[in-house]
Order: C-alpha cells, then sequence, then structure tokens
C-alpha cells in the first residue's frame, strides 16, 4: 500500500492513500521509499509509526510516497498478520520497481545463527536486490548484522550482557549523513551482540559514529547503492526501552527466561532505579505473572533527548536522496526531448 507523506500531513495510519488531487499537486522533488518491517508482533505497528513520523518530520519541502512490505517468512500471529497482509504490500510489488530509499528493520532472532533464521533467503535476496535498485537503502540492527554477513562473511559476537539503553555516540568521520550532528549523539541501542569495528574497517566499512560503551553505531557502504547501517535504533521513540524493559520482565515473571533484565542504560530516573532494584529483589522471591501489576510508577531521565539523533540522521538521508534524485532529472529531460524529435538514442 502507498502513503504519501506531505510535511503538513497528519499520519495516522499507513492505509492513508492519496486522493487524485493530492497527487496533481506540484512538491518538487519526490521520493519514493519503502519500509522493509520486520519487528517482532507487538513493536509491528508502533515501528510504522516512528518510521513515517520521522520522515514526515525530515521531509522539508520533498513529498514522499511511502510503501510498507515485510518478509513474509517472518513467523506472525494471526493478527499481526491479518495487519501485514491488509495494510502492506507484498514484497513481490518491491522488484518491481526501483526505489529512491530502503529501509528494513531486524526481526526478533528465533534461532542459534543468522543465517539459520526461516527469512533469512528472503532477507539476503532483498540485500542483492537493493544494491542495484535503491539509492541508498537503511539496515537496521539485526538487518544491519545480516547484510554484512551476508556481503562479506563478517560474523557479530555475543556480548556479555546485553546493549540496552541511551548511549552517547560521536561523529568519528565527516560525512554527509552526520551533517550538523550534535555532540555527542544521544541514540537507543537493543541489542545481545555487536559487529566489532576492526572487522568492518578490515573490511571496507567507514564507521561514522561510535559510543565508548556500546561500540560501532552508525556506518556505511558504497555499492551502486549507497548502505547505511545502525547497529542502534535512532528511530525509538522516549517510551521504546520502556516497553521492551516492562516486557522482558514479564517473561522473567512468567518463567520465559532465565535471568531477570538488566535496567537499561541512562534512562531511568534514580529514584525510578531505585524503586525498580527494589522490585527485582522482590521478583526474585515471588517470580509470578500477576507481580507485574505491582510494578511502580516509571520516570524517565531529563536529559534522554529522544528523536534529536534520528532527526538530524534522517534529514541527511533524504536530502541525500533528493541530491541524487535532481542531478538525474537534466539527464531524463535531456532523454525525453531527444525521444520527442525523434533524435537517436546513443
Amino acid at each position: 500500500m502507498t502513503i504519501l507523506i506531505d510535511k503538513d500531513q497528519v499520519i495516522s495510519s499507513p492505509a492513508l492513500v492519496p486522493t487524485e488531487r493530492d497527487l496533481a499537486r506540484d512538491h518538487g522533488v519526490e521520493l519514493t521509499i519503502g519500509l522493509v518491517n520486520n519487528m517482532p508482533d507487538p513493536a509491528l505497528k508502533a515501528t510504522e509509526r516512528q518510521f513515517m513520523k520521522l520522515l514526515q518530520a525530515a521531509a522539508g519541502p520533498c513529498r514522499i510516497r511511502f510503501h510498507c512490505f515485510s518478509l513474509p517468512s517472518v513467523k506472525r500471529s494471526p493478527e499481526a498478520r491479518w495487519h501485514v497482509e491488509s495494510e502492506y504490500s507484498d514484497l513481490s510489488d518491491l522488484k518491481k520497481q526501483k526505489f529512491d530509499g530502503l529501509i528494513v528493520t531486524g526481526a526478533e532472532p528465533v534461532a542459534p545463527e543468522l543465517d539459520q533464521e526461516p527469512y533469512w533467503r528472503d532477507l539476503t535476496e532483498l540485500i542483492d536486490w537493493a544494491k542495484a535498485n535503491t539509492r541508498s537503502t537503511i539496515w537496521s540492527c539485526l538487518a544491519a548484522h545480516a547484510a554484512v554477513l551476508h556481503l562479506d562473511g563478517i560474523a557479530r559476537r555475543r556480548l556479555p550482557a546485553k546493549c540496552h539503553g541511551i548511549f552517547d555516540c560521536d561523529v568519528v568521520t565527516s560525512d554527509s549523513m552526520t551533517h550538523a550532528a550534535p555532540a555527542p549523539l544521544k541514540v537507543s541501542h537493543s541489542r545481545l551482540n555487536e559487529i566489532a569495528e576492526s572487522d568492518l574497517v578490515q573490511a571496507g566499512y567507514q564507521v561514522l559514529t561510535r559510543s565508548e560503551t556500546a561500540g560501532v553505531d552508525v556506518f556505511v557502504r558504497q555499492y551502486a547503492s549507497r548502505f547505511v547501517f545502525f547497529q542502534g535504533h535512532p528511530e525509538y521513540d522516549a517510551l521504546s526501552l520502556q516497553r521492551e524493559y516492562l516486557r522482558d520482565i514479564g517473561r522473567y515473571l512468567a518463567r520465559e527466561r532465565d535471568n531477570y533484565p538488566r535496567l537499561p542504560v541512562g534512562y531511568f530516573d534514580a529514584a525510578t532505579e531505585e524503586k525498580l532494584a527494589r522490585f527485582e529483589k522482590k521478583a526474585a522471591h515471588q517470580r509470578h505473572p500477576a507481580l507485574t501489576n505491582e510494578l511502580p510508577g516509571l520516570n524517565l531521565r531529563a536529559d534522554i533527548d529522544a528523536g534529536s539523533a534520528a532527526a538530524v540522521l534522517f534529514r541527511n538521508w533524504l536530502q541525500y536522496l533528493s541530491a541524487e534524485t535532481e542531478a538525474s532529472i537534466p539527464a531524463r529531460q535531456s532523454k525525453d526531448v531527444g525521444s520527442a524529435l525523434g533524435l537517436p538514442r546513443r
């Protein structure tokens, strides 16, 4: 399904379709962008909203045609499958046209190794297609790990503990993606694995941002398409990490995981961290799903600055796509005029 995003348009649903009058308006540069949303069912709709709002805020004078897809081999609940089938375009439609930009999210892992995931074949075919059929593609979190494994055989490494929280990331390479970025960039990370910077540099990737604590954040590689990789989640809203943390507490209390989740780094305020520490001790002795009803009220730190990194990165990404699009317009116009005049093609 196609969603038209204009700067002043209020986004309510991925089912929002433009009218013929909207399509006739002149908005200058027009970009076609796809989101391949493979996030787990509880985060599926939130991820749609996050990326659409980011693109809307970053669009400026651009007009964006936004298409939602999902890998068909990602396992879904009946409700989530109905949502994807009714609101998203079929993945086969993606490969029938060229996209200016593509965003590919990760999926919740179900296999010990990435290349054993049920969606591995679909994902690697998408990686190969995107190299030649987009101007630039963003690979987010697990999708970034899968892409570098497929492209260069770089395997991710298991972390001793989950990297979970908001981390200060520094720009280490001057690049259009990080133009006018605040120092530091505060970025959400939520992952159990990492790609080592030494492996990326040796294979020819360029690291743009990193955190002393969380490691590599954003890195890039140029093919026919410019591939941009996020180990973090700059698109996360202020409550995304809270939802994940509470989900993991629920899984612990339901005995679906062995270990109690660690607090997200740099996220809750000091008073909340104290209350959550007391709750953890209680949960260890009264491990039962009903205990979630006794979770304390949660307050975030005042300085998390959610969305600031994403605003910069996505504005710069759209400007890159717009510049590439505008550069190709004179060549296309010249070709069209030549065809109209009956001139031979060269």
